[in-house]
């Protein structure tokens, strides 16, 4: 009997071990998981001089902008977070995401000074604090990275959480845009990027981020309610492969699904900066 017990003692220690093994595992799987994409997507740089918005929408409008967007800023997205946070934003941050805001689209930069970004679109139903997230998408923002005071011409993306009311594109909208879109030939960029590649078809697809813009206006509006000096016209867009002049770039599927998910009634903002901010 002794030794069936001493038997059965080391059974349930090998279970043991191996569950603890099993966990670290898991651990260091999920931790995995969560590591930086290697790559993302890019944005703007000149536009068709048809358009006199085109040039300020791309990449040298953006200017710096503070952790947060101002609260003197007319554009900014304003009100309580809701009770249950999303995950890595800072309390100040969270506060500045509107009650009634149930689309949150999350874009992190690797670093305050990096182009490569990570974007995650969180939904939550209503009546519900439980803020879901959907898929991880690499993106590129400003070639210099980030600000908290963004001026044209800075090569950086200004910091904040900014409302998305407005759409629009050189091609039609994809089927189930929600958003008002605004299909026109002028946007259209010419030249090349900051690191030398062509930008044909980075105004494909555009939602414009209500940095310094009027609210309820096409992308190109060249309207700036700040003043020319803090840029504007900064953009969601399609991806060039390069680090942008101030906007955020995804590749052509992700604005598609951007644009067919994006909802005016669920009051959608973009929450962007370095990651920790």
């Amino acid at each position: 009997m002794a030794r069936h017990a001493q038997s059965r003692a080391r059974t349930r220690l090998s279970r043991r071990s191996k569950a603890v093994s099993g966990l670290a595992l898991s651990t260091l799987v999920g931790t995995a998981l969560w590591a930086w994409p290697a790559s993302g997507d890019d944005h703007d740089v000149r536009t068709d001089a048809k358009s006199t918005t085109s040039a300020t929408a791309s990449g040298p409008d953006t200017p710096r902008t503070p952790a947060v967007a101002p609260k003197s800023a007319p554009n900014a997205a304003r009100g309580p977070a809701t009770d249950r946070p999303i995950p890595g934003l800072s309390d100040e941050v969270r506060k500045r995401i509107p009650a009634d805001s149930r689309q949150v689209l999350v874009v992190t930069g690797k670093d305050m000074d990096s182009f490569e970004s990570r974007v995650v679109l969180y939904t939550r139903e209503e009546d519900s604090d439980d803020w879901e997230p959907g898929p991880t998408w690499a993106a590129h923002n400003a070639a210099h990275g980030w600000t908290d005071d963004h001026h044209y011409g800075d090569l950086r993306s200004p910091i904040g959480v900014y409302s998305l009311t407005d759409a629009g594109g050189r091609l039609p909208a994809p089927d189930g845009t929600k958003l008002p879109y605004d299909h026109n030939d002028s946007f259209v960029a010419d030249g090349t990027g900051v690191e030398g590649e062509p930008l044909a078809g980075a105004f494909d697809y555009v939602i414009a981020i209500n940095y310094n813009r009027e609210p309820g206006s096409s992308p190109l509006d060249p309207r700036r309610p700040w003043g020319a000096a803090k840029g504007g016209g900064v953009w969601l867009h399609v991806d060039h492969d390069g680090p942008t002049q101030g906007c955020v770039s995804l590749k052509p599927k992700v604005m598609r699904q951007l644009l067919r998910t994006l909802d005016p009634d669920l009051h959608p903002v973009v929450v962007m900066g370095p990651a920790d901010y």
